[in-house]
């Protein structure tokens, strides 16, 4: 792990949120009044998703990156807006995909009023997300957005392919999480080094930032769901078992499993055998895995770090390191 990384002066998520609060505050304006719509159903998801809160990341992502390269204008708080709107239609569409009934430690949308409106109401926020994109009349953060969207549905079918599927293995899981996951991490960056006047290199380089901040969260994540608890975590632990998902902590155990061993968790997998988390977490604590899911966590923020080493020093900067760290150190 990079000095850096374990720097404890660097700031950590209650830190940065208050650096960012007004910013996120008129995010959060925007976002509460371009969600408004005629239809009263859409109004009662939307305040739902809005309601259970969660950290804003992505969006943070926007302004922080921006507010680093010396930019003081409002245009990440569009951006901002956009990215979050994309980003829940991503899980309220996941929730239908996963079944799942459980999010931030709340019923989802689709266990409250059923998949139909889940699906449709996740279809309204990206239609909303691609009005926000025209009103700001720049090909380019279109364009960024639009491949960034489009990289999300590959992931989303990806993954879908791989439900149940034991031989997924390592590569197969990092195309699945960086598409899911990192892209929009990417972009959110990439377009904030954008609106702040960046050149290409700087631009790349903060996109690099983000899908690698992006990959270090999600195999962090899905090392929680084996080492966290329910009330913690915000979602039933087990739940990427259950659905047949295999993460990095069970994929490392079954490559160094023995031929019995395996043979049961290929079929835990293939059948999402929930009842047999006790069985998984004896394999995964043998074969070390999650300490081997958390150091390609940490390989990753660190490369994190690295994308950003040559921009000057600021409490923003500070605030992006600090988000590297807290990827690969969060408890939920």
């Amino acid at each position: 792990m990079s000095a850096q990384i374990r720097n404890p002066a660097l700031p950590g998520i209650k830190e940065i949120q208050a650096l960012t609060a007004n910013e996120m505050a008129a995010v959060n304006d925007l976002i509460r009044e371009r969600l408004s719509s005629e239809v009263a159903l859409i109004n009662q998801i939307s305040e739902h998703i809005i309601a259970a809160g969660g950290k804003r990341l992505r969006p943070m992502l926007a302004t922080i990156a921006s507010r680093a390269l010396g930019h003081d204008g409002n245009e990440p708080t569009q951006l901002a807006a956009i990215i979050e709107f994309i980003h829940t239609a991503t899980l309220l569409h996941d929730d239908v995909v996963d079944e799942s009934n459980l999010r931030r430690g709340r019923k989802t949308a689709n266990a409250l009023w059923g998949n139909a409106p889940s699906v449709l109401v996740g279809d309204f926020l990206y239609s909303r997300a691609f009005q926000l994109m025209v009103e700001l009349n720049d090909m380019t953060i279109q364009r960024v957005l639009a491949d960034a969207t489009n990289a999300i549905a590959e992931g989303e079918v990806l993954q879908l392919l791989h439900v149940h599927n034991p031989d997924t293995d390592e590569p197969t899981y990092l195309r699945v999480i960086e598409r899911k996951t990192a892209i929009l991490f990417a972009a959110a960056t990439r377009l904030g080094a954008l609106v702040a006047g960046a050149d290409a290199d700087t631009q790349q380089r903060f996109s690099d930032y983000g899908l690698n901040l992006g990959m270090a969260f999600q195999i962090a994540d899905d090392v929680l769901d084996y080492t966290s608890d329910a009330e913690t975590l915000g979602k039933n632990l087990g739940d990427d078992l259950a659905e047949g998902k295999a993460t990095l902590p069970l994929i490392h155990a079954l490559s160094l499993a023995d031929e019995t061993e395996a043979a049961q968790l290929r079929n835990i997998i293939e059948t999402g055998d929930a009842s047999a988390l006790p069985f998984v977490m004896k394999a995964i604590n043998t074969h070390q895995s999650v300490s081997y899911s958390h150091a390609r966590a940490v390989e990753f923020a660190k490369r994190a770090e690295q994308a950003i080493s040559k921009v000057p020093d600021s409490e923003w900067k500070e605030a992006m390191l600090g988000l590297a760290r807290y990827a690969i150190e969060r408890t939920h």
